[in-house]
């Protein structure tokens, strides 16, 4: 299957990811995704590839049509704080919302340099327009996401990513975050991290092997680079 950047999303005319991938004239589904979300934008993006060490294209774009917490590192349930480089799993129904997928937080990570008495948890990318701490796109965002999810968990994707950001981590991106959060050198160090990873998706369009140091934070490694070592 070939897909290729649709120029639907980036003029933000909102299809389905079916009707955008069958719009290329390729073959249903795709068999690896990944969840980009921006918090500071309210913006879920969808990627698709043919594979997972393939090239991913933006399929779709969605709304967060609400949202509630601290942007990151990681989180009390108190506070509600999620970010970082998670997964999702397929749930059928969460409580007061239809569908919806839920978000593998708190990882190793989350462990590590969060709460160590209260981590939080129960995080969920769902439906409707209401939240607290969770990601909601709509209920007829989630029917999308959760279709394509189904789709590729199906044909073998066992692990399917969400990467949360604060924001879009571009240099002016990451300023802008640390501009407002004054004082809070763990959390500007944390973005920091996450940035390395946000750039070197930018960069290659493919998902790099992500690795977590004893110390809590990411370590990233091109899948390109790192074969031609081998």
């Amino acid at each position: 299957m070939e897909i290729r950047a649709s120029p639907n999303c980036v003029q933000g005319k909102r299809r389905s990811p079916k009707a955008e991938i069958q719009g290329k004239g390729s073959h249903l589904p795709a068999r690896a995704i990944l969840l980009r979300a921006f918090k500071k934008e309210a913006l879920l993006e969808l990627w698709a590839a043919d594979t997972e060490d393939k090239s991913y294209v933006l399929v779709n774009e969605y709304r967060i049509c609400t949202s509630s917490g601290i942007l990151g590192p990681s989180a009390a349930l108190a506070t509600n704080r999620c970010g970082g480089f998670l997964r999702i799993g397929l749930v059928q129904s969460a409580e007061h919302f239809f569908l919806s997928l839920h978000i593998s937080y708190p990882n190793t990570s989350d462990r590590i340099l969060g709460s160590h008495q209260n981590p939080g948890g129960d995080i969920f990318l769902h439906g409707n327009c209401a939240s607290i701490g969770c990601l909601p796109i709509t209920d007829d965002g989630i029917k999308e996401v959760y279709w394509l999810a189904v789709q590729v968990r199906n044909l073998g994707q066992q692990h399917l990513p969400i990467h949360i950001f604060p924001a879009r981590l571009t240099d002016d991106g990451l300023k802008a975050s640390a501009t407002t959060h004054p004082k809070q050198p763990a959390l500007i160090a944390f973005w920091s991290n996450l940035k390395q990873g946000h750039d070197l998706f930018e960069k290659t369009h493919r998902l790099p092997i992500i690795k977590t140091r004893g110390d809590g934070t990411y370590e990233f490694v091109d899948k390109i680079t790192s074969r031609g070592k081998h």
